[in-house]
């Protein structure tokens, strides 16, 4: 069975663009620029326009500097986004100071850099982001210029309402960055589990390409393989020298074994063989087999049914489905594990069971999804075959795809272990289908 690394999908470090952050502030510098002319000339409310233009202006001046400078589409280390996300938020602190702090309606703009940052920094850049907005509201609160208003009946906002402001502000970082930052985090952990399933799919029709491989080579070797034997046996007729005599007795029967051993690898590539299509108790077996070994006593029960017994196709995603939750009641059995089968004319269903602990109450809705796991041990979790969930996921996706449905369960009280029951249809199980089509996890 194939053990994939999770290292090998989920990557410590993210990184974004250049020229994603640099169009996030000329957006940025384009409408505070308007907001400036629609307050100062349109509401002809009294604007420290200098100052506010001068932040502006460094801005502008910023992003111009780093386009020419730098390449616009490489992708920036985190601590180096981060910082421009960071600058993003002092320039707008610098702003509500001369408009009026909190009391400011565009004072929720805090939560933009720290939102953006949920969705593709790491969470400690995040974390420094948000409290950094933090910081810069907390002070506006206290320190600011009068808000831009009609100077004949100028408002003045309560403090109690100012920190109501202020508390919405911090939980509008705390709450929608979390949110995000979940979100996005739950779609990458998808999106590497899916490209694991790939690549376990992918090796896993390798293996059952061999038989052709063999086949072909099998074939290759007949022709030199017949000469030597044909030429072995005309010098056993002629050579009159007694030892000369045996070697070559041998080398022709050694030829000959040759033959009849290429010849079984031969007929593995005729279509419809055992090696492309076998019973579900040859399955079943064939899942059981490398687990007899471990100190585990397995079952196997198979029901007795009126029909004939199912033949499906050697599909390997459901070899590695049903071969990977045998292997995950294995690990969590304390003495037995039970495979269970049985089938009619609609459907072919096994059951797989085990007498360990069985699936955690908070874990049971959950189980299945990547990179959820509960393992023996701390070691055992941080183990490169499991530990992240990976492989439960892996094997559901798999056996899904051939028209399977997997469900998870633990056993009635007074008994105890997890029961996997995996039901087909019998008309999907039986169609003859030995190699899958890869298809693309983006939708398509």
């Amino acid at each position: 069975m194939t053990d994939v690394a999770a290292s090998d999908f989920r990557q410590p470090r993210r990184y974004v663009r250049l020229d994603t952050i640099l169009r996030l502030r000329w957006l940025a510098a384009l409408g505070q620029l308007v907001a400036i002319f629609i307050v100062a000339q349109g509401l002809e409310f009294d604007l420290p326009i200098i100052p506010c233009v001068s932040i502006v202006t460094f801005s502008a001046l910023l992003n111009l500097v780093l386009q020419i400078i730098f390449n616009p589409m490489q992708r920036l280390e985190p601590a180096y986004a981060a910082a421009l996300l960071a600058l993003n938020i002092v320039e707008l602190a610098g702003l509500l100071y001369f408009t009026g702090g909190l009391q400011n309606p565009f004072s929720f703009l805090f939560l933009a850099p720290v939102l953006i940052s949920a969705t593709v920094l790491p969470i400690r850049l995040t974390f420094a982001l948000g409290c950094l907005a933090v910081a810069c509201a907390s002070a506006l609160f206290f320190f600011h210029l009068p808000l831009p208003w009609d100077g004949d009946d100028p408002l003045v906002l309560p403090p109690i309402y100012l920190l109501g402001v202020w508390l919405s502000i911090l939980l509008a970082i705390g709450v929608t960055s979390l949110y995000a930052f979940q979100v996005t985090e739950e779609a990458r952990q998808l999106s590497d589990a899916l490209a694991a399933t790939e690549l376990v799919l992918t090796r896993e029709q390798h293996l059952t390409q061999l038989d052709g491989l063999a086949a072909a080579a099998a074939h290759e070797l007949g022709t030199p393989l017949a000469t030597i034997f044909l030429i072995a046996r005309e010098l056993e007729k002629t050579v009159k020298d007694p030892q000369l005599t045996g070697d070559l007795k041998t080398l022709h029967e050694q030829a000959q074994r040759c033959r009849d051993i290429l010849g079984k690898i031969t007929q593995l590539s005729s279509r419809g063989a055992p090696f492309d299509q076998m019973k579900l108790s040859t399955l079943i077996e064939e899942a059981v087999a490398p687990h007899r070994d471990f100190g585990v006593n397995i079952k196997v029960r198979l029901a007795v049914a009126p029909t004939q017994e199912p033949v499906g196709a050697r599909n390997p995603g459901i070899l590695y489905g049903v071969g990977n939750i045998l292997e995950n009641a294995v690990d969590f059995a304390h003495q037995t594990v039970e495979v269970n089968a049985w089938w009619n004319a609609e459907t072919v269903e096994i059951v797989i069971s085990d007498d360990g602990p069985g699936i955690a109450p908070d874990m049971l809705k959950r189980i299945g999804e990547p990179y959820l796991s509960r393992r023996r041990g701390a070691d055992e979790a941080q183990n490169a075959h499991g530990g992240l969930g990976l492989g439960v996921f892996i094997a559901r996706t798999l056996l899904e795809r051939t028209g399977a449905k997997v469900s998870f369960s633990n056993r009635v009280f007074p008994d105890h272990g997890a029961v996997v029951q995996i039901v087909w249809p019998r008309e999907r199980f039986e169609a003859v289908e030995t190699q899958p089509e890869l298809v693309s996890w983006n939708g398509s």
